[in-house]
């Protein structure tokens, strides 16, 4: 079965939990997190040990049905900020190994992959600060892109935001990974879900911002929730309206 896809502005896609841009054939994700199963179990917290597996069979099954050219991680592929665990070192090359043979990989660094460095070194893989593919430029999204950086860029992709939607008939409530799709100094901005299959995601409706480009509000942002398939939610301003605190 295929990863749910919808349409994007800009000639870009949603593919499961990533961006696709078909004219480049480059797949987008972020936030892998690779490494929180070790940091959660050094704090007390277990957790099944299935966070790698699931993160394989996502990435391969996008990469089966798109077969991309470019595959760029826009962000935090590990969690440590300032050590390399025996995981990350581990799985973080077995993610390499995956993809490399198929696509050429680019490693988007993140506030989390401050010594990526020596991991991306081994198999020699790109590291950089951002990533232009046509008139798309890729960043984490922790901070302001420089005014060169964004010449001649009509769309930006990020990540680092982790947004989620919680829907509730104020019995149940269930939190589902979401794109945000809005507009950031007259370019098309699209936020990314985490692809870190433990956690959701922070709530677009009741959490703090993280990414700076977000500070002035995301009101008028468009969301789409994405599970088997992308469900277009409306403005967070209509869902602000009509969904029940939670």
């Amino acid at each position: 079965m295929k990863a749910g896809r919808a349409p994007l502005p800009g000639g870009l896609e949603i593919a499961g939990l990533g961006a696709w841009v078909p004219r480049e054939r480059t797949l987008v994700i972020a936030d892998i997190h690779i490494g929180i199963e070790e940091h959660l179990a050094g704090t007390g917290v277990l957790v099944p040990a299935t966070h790698f597996g699931e993160v394989r069979r996502q990435l391969e099954r996008l990469i089966a049905d798109l077969a991309p050219a470019v595959v760029v991680i826009a962000g935090d592929i590990k969690h440590e900020f300032g050590t390399i665990s025996d995981q990350e070192w581990r799985d973080t090359l077995r993610l390499i190994d995956l993809v490399a043979p198929r696509a050429r990989l680019v490693l988007v660094r993140g506030n989390h992959d401050t010594v990526l460095g020596p991991i991306a070194g081994r198999r020699g893989v790109e590291v950089t600060d951002s990533y232009r593919v046509g008139s798309t430029l890729i960043l984490h999204g922790d901070t302001v892109p420089s005014e060169e950086m964004l010449r001649g860029a009509a769309a930006v992709i990020i990540g680092h935001e982790h947004p989620a939607l919680t829907v509730s008939d104020g019995i149940k409530a269930e939190t589902y990974k979401c794109f945000l799709v809005g507009s950031w100094r007259r370019r098309t901005l699209v936020v990314l879900p985490s692809f870190n299959p433990l956690v959701e995601g922070t709530d677009i409706l009741y959490g703090g911002r993280l990414s700076p480009l977000l500070a002035r509000g995301i009101e008028g942002f468009e969301v789409v929730c994405v599970a088997d398939q992308a469900y277009p939610f409306g403005t967070v301003r209509t869902l602000r309206t009509l969904l029940p605190d939670i």
